[in-house]
């Protein structure tokens, strides 16, 4: 379940009008919602609060053998309208499951964003500052995000630890997103790495006027993605490619949702193939496939998660005094939008080759966003659990 300050920064996102879904980075987002889930360790509690719509805090503190915490504090120059009461808060938002593409849209023009008055123009850009120190080892994180034009932002990361080579480490990020196609170029201090990457998306162009609609009548109405990355670390001259591809349904699509994706490392010589569908409206499962073509070494993961909705109890409305009086019956009154289906909890499970499981239990109770989860050894009779944990949020 994603934290507090995580489900601001991508209520900044949506606001700011940033799809996070077109980057390569996100390419496999979807096998590992499903598959790659963090099972919590002992018990963990998060205090947060959307104090006015420009900032947020959040307190955490755990107990994993030891007492630690977090201390988090979040600024955006745009005010934020999201649901911040965890009593509220739709869980498809916080809750990492079966992502489901959805069309590319054309962005905004650069002349849209500009405010003049007397003359002078008077706008200015979005920007995002979040901080977080973990205690008691006196770690200090800080993000800074600001959006430079409709289809370029950029993003500072940064970590302060004596732990660390030279105290710390600094990460830029360049983003430029035009819809067809996605670039990223990065830059971190650790090793002096450099990289880019890219995402180019197969299909209409968004920044076109679309002229014919889409053929319905297709077997498989969706959308071809493929990018690439390549790094090279300048203080140990070492480098790194990767290739994927993927291809996911939109929902246009009348048949059942699916997402494969293929992802190759031709230095490690490493294979990877997801393949994640959506069996049913609660439904989704996922199978994951690794081989390396130099050791022919391979490991292959099973998942699955499904979505408990709360039963709808019926209410008998009994007739009004008028209609006593006048001997009838009520009017029947007809809805004309249904009520929404509410989510009571998400189950999720795992399996790998070698019979190790992660199960994992998240949903609300009252107020308290909750995550219960646990390891499991199968082959480890004696002892089979080697995790068990929880994990409750508030937030107001």
């Amino acid at each position: 379940m994603l934290e507090f300050m995580d489900y601001i920064q991508n209520a900044f996102y949506n606001a700011s009008h940033w799809n996070v879904e077109n980057s390569y980075s996100q390419l496999t987002a979807t096998a590992r919602g499903l598959l790659d889930f963090e099972t919590p360790r002992g018990l963990r509690l998060n205090l947060s609060s959307l104090s006015s719509p420009n900032f947020a805090t959040s307190y955490v503190i755990g107990s994993v053998g030891l007492v630690d915490g977090a201390l988090s504090y979040l600024y955006t120059s745009r005010p934020l309208r999201a649901t911040s009461q965890s009593g509220a808060i739709d869980l498809h938002d916080v809750i990492r499951g079966y992502r489901q593409i959805q069309e590319l849209r054309m962005h905004d023009e650069s002349w849209m964003w500009e405010q003049w008055h007397g003359g002078r123009r008077i706008d200015k850009r979005d920007t995002l500052l979040y901080g977080r120190l973990y205690l008691p080892q006196s770690t200090l994180e800080a993000l800074y995000l600001r959006r430079i034009s409709p289809t370029q932002q950029i993003k500072l990361s940064a970590v302060s630890d004596s732990r660390l080579r030279n105290g710390g480490t600094i990460l830029a990020l360049h983003q430029y997103d035009v819809g067809k196609y996605n670039t990223e170029t990065l830059y971190s201090t650790d090793g002096g790495l450099i990289g880019v990457r890219g995402l180019y998306n197969f299909g209409s162009d968004p920044r076109k006027e679309r002229k014919e609609l889409p053929k319905m009548e297709d077997r498989f109405y969706g959308r071809f993605s493929a990018g690439a990355e390549m790094y090279y670390g300048s203080l140990n001259k070492s480098g790194g490619v990767s290739f994927g591809g993927r291809f996911a349904t939109l929902p246009a699509h009348k048949g059942t949702p699916l997402t494969a994706t293929l992802t190759l490392n031709p230095l490690m010589g490493n294979i990877s193939s997801t393949y994640a569908v959506k069996a049913g409206k609660n439904l989704a499962l996922c199978s994951k496939f690794d081989f390396n073509v130099y050791s022919y070494e391979s490991d292959l993961m099973l998942g699955c998660e499904l979505w408990r909705m709360k039963t709808k109890v019926e209410r008998k409305k009994e007739r009004s005094m008028t209609a006593k009086l006048e001997w009838r019956l009520d009017e029947v009154e007809l809805s004309s939008r249904p009520e929404p289906e509410e989510v009571s909890g998400v189950l999720k499970a795992r399996v790998d080759q070698n019979w190790k499981v992660g199960l994992l239990w998240e949903g609300r109770i009252k107020e308290l966003l909750f995550t219960l989860g646990s390891s499991v050894d199968m082959k480890r009779t004696d002892q089979p659990f080697r995790a068990i944990g929880l994990e409750l949020q508030y937030s107001s």
